[in-house]
């Protein structure tokens, strides 16, 4: 069968999500109305957060590919901050579709905006959406703001790729290869390869139409999940050996956290980008529900990982400190020292939750 004719269904559950869960029939065809509007002439912005994770690249420039298809020929890809793309990145389909944020159409007709849950997290791009143009926002965070004139937000989606294709799909575009490669990463790394709790019947469906283009999974993996350079591998052993386990913090649940420096960087001669990996291994710990990762980013700035085996809500924790993200998985970006950062998470383990319960446990 053809992969662009298999049978589509959302895919952040196992069947329809509810009206108030995720985008309405009006939005879906608001924002099919505000694409088509614009095919072929319009000039078109995509945007993605800063630091863009495979989700965040994966979905733009996977979208990016359908809209070509389409025959939208003055199109252009972004995210703010330095136009650096992460290692495990730079074999994507679709990367001659980036400039520099500074050299981004500055009156776009329309915007799309993807896997970003508030305008904060699109740093100066932001004010891409104040312009005369369209702003379409494709998105899976509980916590997302509806920033936006068209918002196709489904918190219940494991990943903003799923809006994505279900969007491609809607405008008729089949997929191909390179469209099937860039939603493929960015399914894949929002699902932890596929062994978090958002992997759904639905999920490996989804993952069946995009392999079924020819894609080669084992490579795809390879490059995103298990290769790194010998530099990064001592810095995680590094900061995995400063890492501190609290078996009495949220609630009893137990915290595990660990943190890591500029200077940690300079001396392994490493990017930022490899610290994104380093909550896998601390999430492994056995007698903590609740992991974190603390990335120094600047001078008494630092971004932080929070995840969650089940029994906390971690996004309640990073929505209280300014962040935000998915029950399991959540950040926020922190200020002062490292033990200053730690201590508030602490405190918002520890607090009560909104309906009475303790420790803000799910």
């Amino acid at each position: 069968m053809d992969p662009a004719a298999a049978p589509r269904r959302p895919v952040g559950g196992t069947g329809p999500a509810p009206v108030t869960a995720g985008p309405t029939e009006a939005d879906w065809d608001a924002a099919v109305a505000a694409v088509r509007r614009l095919a072929p002439e319009g000039r078109v912005l995509l945007i993605c957060h800063v630091n863009p994770d495979g989700d965040a690249l994966g979905s733009m420039l996977g979208f990016g590919l359908g809209l070509r298809r389409l025959g939208v020929r003055r199109l252009q890809a972004t995210f703010p901050g330095p136009p650096e793309v992460p290692e495990p990145f730079r074999e994507l389909p679709g990367l001659e579709l980036l400039v520099p944020a500074t050299e981004a159409e500055p009156e776009p007709d329309l915007v799309i905006c993807f896997d970003a849950a508030s305008e904060s997290r699109l740093g100066a791009l932001a004010d891409r959406l104040s312009g005369t143009g369209v702003a379409l926002v494709l998105d899976h965070h509980a916590s997302n703001t509806g920033f936006g004139d068209v918002n196709l937000v489904d918190p219940v989606a494991a990943a903003t790729s799923v809006v994505a294709e279900e969007l491609l799909a809607r405008l008729d575009v089949p997929l191909d290869a390179g469209i099937a490669e860039c939603l493929y990463v960015a399914l894949s790394t929002d699902t932890g390869s596929f062994r978090f709790d958002a992997t759904t019947p639905a999920v490996h469906e989804m993952a069946a139409r995009l392999l079924a283009t020819g894609i080669r999974p084992g490579d795809i993996s390879r490059r995103v999940f298990d290769s790194r350079p010998f530099g990064a591998v001592r810095l995680f052993g590094e900061v995995l050996g400063r890492a501190r386990l609290e078996p009495a913090a949220a609630g009893g649940h137990g915290l595990v956290w660990t943190y890591a420096t500029l200077d940690d960087l300079a001396r392994h001669d490493q990017r930022p980008y490899v610290l994104e990996a380093l909550i896998d291994p601390v999430r492994c710990t056995a007698e903590a529900d609740v992991s974190c990762v603390v990335k120094q980013t600047g001078p008494a700035e630092w971004a932080v990982s929070l995840r969650s085996k089940g029994a906390v809500d971690v996004a309640r924790v990073a929505d209280a400190l300014g962040g935000g993200g998915h029950r399991l998985a959540a950040g926020f970006t922190g200020r002062g020292t490292v033990d200053e950062v730690v201590e508030r998470i602490r405190v918002e383990l520890s607090a009560p939750a909104p309906d009475g319960g303790v420790a803000r446990q799910g």
